[in-house]
């Protein structure tokens, strides 16, 4: 896979087990919590929708609290936008979570760190729209 494709897939893929967790839709949990993390920066830090800080250790705490809260709660991503060097990427995208009749949709920039299995994410900041 080359920068680009890393970079679509780690946020593709993040999106879709955590649709899964917010669901309770998987046979192993633990291997879904650990599938979850591992594509985390142990140096990550989150600014959500509400301008609150989160970092890794925040969110691997926050995780089991949420896991088949929502089971009827779909996430849609698009308008992926990337770039990057030959170690950082940075990627743009929307992401839409339908929840009943209930809609939330963010505007979200984050910064990977880029090795030769896959991209890290290290920062992201989430915007309301």
């Amino acid at each position: 896979m080359n920068n680009t494709e890393k970079i679509i897939w780690e946020i593709e893929e993040f999106h879709r087990n955590i649709e899964k967790w917010f669901q309770g839709k998987t046979e192993n949990q633990e291997n879904l919590y650990k599938e979850l993390l591992s594509g985390f920066s142990p140096d990550f830090k989150m600014i959500n929708g509400n301008g609150d800080i989160v970092t890794l250790p925040m969110l691997g705490d926050w995780l089991p609290t949420v896991f088949g809260k929502f089971p009827e709660r779909t996430i849609r991503v698009e308008n992926i936008e990337t770039n990057h060097s030959e170690h950082h990427g940075l990627a743009t995208y929307i992401e839409t979570q339908v929840t009943g009749d209930v809609t939330t949709k963010r505007k979200s920039s984050a910064i990977f760190l880029l090795n030769k299995e896959k991209a890290l994410w290290l920062h992201l900041i989430e915007n309301w729209i």
